[in-house]
C-alpha cells in the first residue's frame, strides 16, 4: 500500500439518520409506489420502476464501474484531486458520481482508496451519500480486487488469507468457506460489497505470468469444488462474489495486461478443462462473472476478444451455462481489450455481446459518450441498456443497498482484523505449506543443534497491505520461535558480490533459509542456493511464490512451498520449519523436470510431512 496513515478523511462521520432518511427518500418512495413495501427484497416490477424514472444519461452511467483517486469522497489530497482531473476531468468520488451517476466504484491501494479500515469505510459512506442525495439517486455497488494471496486491495489491519494455490495445497472447502465468509464480512463492514474473487482460471501452464498461484490448481474438480465453496462463503457474509476470467485465463504465457493472448485448446478440451470451475460457480448461485481478455478461437474464431464476443458471453455463458447474472469485464485498460479496437468502440461491443458493468475505462468520458451515442444512433437499444441496469439493481438488491447503504465505524471495530479472524487465517495457512525436499530429515530444524539461523534470498516487493520483506519477516518469525534469526536480502538477481557476503555468512551460522522466486536456469538465485549448498551448512529453500522453483535446485537438501510472500504464508513456513505444526500441503500443480519438461518430477498431489 501507499500509505497506512489514519489521518482524517474529511468525511469521518457516519451520515446521520436523519441524513441517510432523506437521501434515500426517492429511492424509497419510487420502491413503494410499486407495491407494498418489501425494502430488503425489491422484486422485479419495483425496480423496473426504477429503471422506467432514470434519464439515459442515468442508464448509461450505471453500466460503469469506475476508479477514482482519493481516501475521501469529498475532500481528497490535493495530489489525488490532480490526478482525478487529468484522468477522468472531475476533482473528486462525488464528482465523478454527479457527473456521470456511476453505478460503481472500484477501490485500489495505488489509488489510495484503502488506507485502513476506518477510512476506507468513511470513504464508503461518502460515496453513497453523493450518489443518494441526487435527483433519483441509487446506491453504488463498491467493489475491490480482494482475491487475498498475492493480489489484495485492503491490507492490515484486515485479515489477509492465503492466496488461492496455497488454498489449493490446503485442499479443504471447510477452509476456502471460512476464507470467504470472514473475508466477505470484512469487506462488508467496510462497505465493499463485490469482490472481483475467487478466480475460477484452472492454471495448466507453469509459465503463465497473470495467473500462476492466483489460480486454485491444475486439476478441474479441485479448482470447482473450492470455487464453489468461497462462492458460498463470501456470499454467505453479504458480498458479491465475482468467478474470473471467463472463459479460462489458466493456459496462457502472454499477459492480458500488456498484450493479447490466444488460448489454443479445443472446444473439447475447453469443455473438460476450463468450463467445470465455472459451472460449479453458477450451481453455486455466483452473483457477477468476470470476462478475460483473450482470444479462443475454438469457441469464436472472429479474432475478438471473449470480452467482445456475443458467442461466448451470449452464446456460452448465458445460454449454454444458464447464467443470468452480472456479467462484468476484466478492467478496460488492459491492452488485451484494447488491441484490435479503439476506447471508443470497446464499451459498445462489450453491450452488445452481453456484458453488464464495464470495469475501468481509460477514457470515462469517451466511453460514457460512446455508448450514449450508440443508444441515440440506434446501435445499442434502449432496451438493451434496460437488462443489464436491472441485472445490477437486483444484485444492489440483494446485497441490502437500499435497505441499509451505509456502514459504521463500530461495525469495523466489531469485524475487520478481530483476533479470532487473524487466528483462522494463521490455522489455514499451517494447512497449506509444502515439503517436497527433505534429505536426511533436515527438517524440522532443532533450536539446540541449529540455533543460529541466516535467512537468505529474494525480496521481491511485498504484497498489498502485508509487512515484507520476505526474509525480514521469515528471520522475525523465527526469533519469535527461539532461534536467533538473521535476514540479509539478496535480491531476485543476486550479484557476485552478493552471493559471495551470503556465503561468508552462511559460513558463520548453524542453517541457512533461503527464500526464492521464481528461478530460471540462467537465475543468479540457482548460483546462491548452489554456493549456499557448497558450505556445507543445512540449507532449505522456500519457494515464496511459484512451486516450481524446486526443479532448478536439485542440490538443496530440504525445499518448501509456501505460494506467497505474504506474512500470513510466511509465517505458517517458519513454524513448519521449526516443528511447531507439520506440513501438510500437497501440490496443486504437476512440478515438471527442469531438463525434460516432458516428466513430470512431482505429481498433483505430492507432499511430503513429519
Amino acid at each position: 500500500m501507499h500509505d497506512t496513515g489514519t489521518e482524517s478523511t474529511g468525511n469521518t462521520a457516519q451520515p446521520s439518520r436523519r441524513t441517510l432518511l432523506a437521501a434515500t427518500a426517492g429511492v424509497t418512495a419510487a420502491l413503494a409506489a410499486a407495491g407494498p413495501a418489501r425494502a430488503a427484497a425489491p422484486d422485479d416490477s419495483r425496480l423496473r420502476t426504477l429503471v422506467s424514472r432514470m434519464t439515459l444519461e442515468e442508464k448509461v452511467g450505471q453500466l460503469f464501474v469506475m476508479r477514482v483517486y482519493g481516501h475521501s469522497a469529498t475532500a481528497p489530497d490535493q495530489a489525488d484531486i490532480d490526478a482525478n482531473l487529468k484522468e477522468i476531468g472531475v476533482r473528486t468520488a462525488a464528482e465523478l458520481v454527479a457527473k456521470y451517476r456511476v453505478g460503481g466504484i472500484i477501490y485500489f491501494a495505488w489509488a489510495h482508496n484503502t488506507r485502513e479500515p476506518h477510512q476506507i469505510a468513511d470513504l464508503s459512506n461518502g460515496i453513497q451519500k453523493a450518489s443518494l442525495e441526487l435527483p433519483r439517486g441509487l446506491p453504488v455497488l463498491i467493489s475491490t480486487d480482494q482475491e487475498h494471496g498475492i493480489v489484495a486491495r485492503v491490507g492490515e489491519p484486515a485479515t489477509l488469507f492465503p492466496g488461492a494455490m496455497a488454498v489449493g495445497a490446503g485442499g479443504s472447502r471447510s477452509d476456502a468457506r471460512t476464507l470467504g465468509r470472514i473475508a466477505g464480512a470484512e469487506l462488508r463492514a467496510m462497505g465493499i460489497r463485490q469482490d472481483y474473487s475467487p478466480v475460477a482460471d484452472v492454471n495448466v501452464n507453469p509459465a503463465n505470468p497473470v495467473i500462476g498461484v492466483r489460480s486454485f490448481g491444475a486439476d478441474p474438480r479441485a479448482v470447482s469444488a473450492l470455487v464453489a465453496a468461497e462462492v458460498a462463503g463470501y456470499q454467505g457474509s453479504g458480498v458479491a462474489a465475482t468467478a474470473k476470467h471467463f472463459p479460462g485465463h489458466g493456459d496462457t504465457n502472454v499477459d492480458s495486461h500488456t498484450g493479447f493472448p490466444t488460448i489454443t485448446h479445443s472446444r473439447e478440451l475447453w469443455e473438460r478443462l476450463d468450463a467445470p470451475p465455472f459451472r460449479a460457480a453458477i450451481a453455486a448461485g455466483i452473483d457477477s462473472i468476470m470476462t478475460a481478455h483473450l482470444m479462443v478461437p475454438a469457441l469464436d474464431d472472429s479474432g475478438d476478444p471473449a470480452t467482445l464476443s456475443r458467442p461466448i458471453l451470449t452464446g456460452i455463458l448465458r445460454e449454454r451455462l444458464g447464467y443470468d447474472g452480472v456479467v462484468v469485464t476484466d478492467s478496460l485498460g488492459m491492452e488485451g481489450v484494447r488491441t484490435k479496437y479503439g476506447d471508443d468502440r470497446v464499451p459498445v461491443l462489450a453491450l452488445k455481446a452481453g456484458v453488464d458493468q464495464l470495469l475501468n475505462p481509460p477514457d470515462l468520458d469517451l466511453a460514457w459518450n460512446a455508448v450514449l451515442t450508440a443508444v441515440r444512433d440506434g446501435e445499442l437499444t434502449e432496451a438493451r441498456l434496460d437488462e443489464s441496469i436491472l441485472r445490477v439493481l437486483r444484485l444492489k438488491s440483494k446485497l441490502g443497498l437500499f435497505r441499509s447503504p451505509y456502514v459504521s465505524q463500530a461495525g469495523v471495530d466489531r469485524t475487520v482484523g478481530t483476533r479470532g479472524h487473524l487466528a483462522a487465517a494463521d490455522r489455514i495457512a499451517e494447512r497449506t505449506t509444502t515439503l517436497l525436499v527433505n534429505e536426511g530429515r533436515l527438517l524440522p530444524l532443532s533450536r539446540r543443534r541449529h540455533p543460529e539461523v541466516l535467512v537468505v534470498g529474494a525480496d521481491p516487493a511485498s504484497p498489498s497491505g502485508t509487512t515484507g520483506p520476505p526474509t525480514g519477516v521469515l528471520a522475525g518469525a523465527l526469533g519469535e520461535l527461539g532461534f536467533t534469526a538473521t535476514a540479509l536480502s539478496t535480491g531476485t538477481a543476486p550479484s557476485t558480490a552478493t552471493i559471495a557476503k551470503a556465503v561468508a555468512a552462511a559460513r558463520e551460522a548453524d542453517a541457512v533459509v533461503v527464500a526464492t522466486y521464481n528461478v530460471t536456469a540462467g537465475s543468479s538465485q540457482k548460483a546462491l542456493v548452489e554456493q549456499l549448498v557448497a558450505t556445507g551448512r543445512p540449507v532449505v529453500a522456500v519457494a515464496v511464490r511459484n512451486p516450481y522453483d524446486v526443479a532448478q535446485l536439485p542440490s538443496v537438501p530440504a525445499c518448501l512451498a509456501a505460494y506467497s510472500w505474504t506474512d500470513v504464508e510466511l509465517r505458517a513456513a517458519a513454524r513448519v520449519i521449526a516443528g511447531r505444526v507439520k506440513p501438510r500441503g500437497k501440490l496443486p500443480v504437476a512440478v515438471r523436470r527442469a531438463d525434460d519438461p516432458e516428466q513430470v518430477l512431482y505429481p498433483v498431489g505430492y507432499g511430503l510431512s513429519y
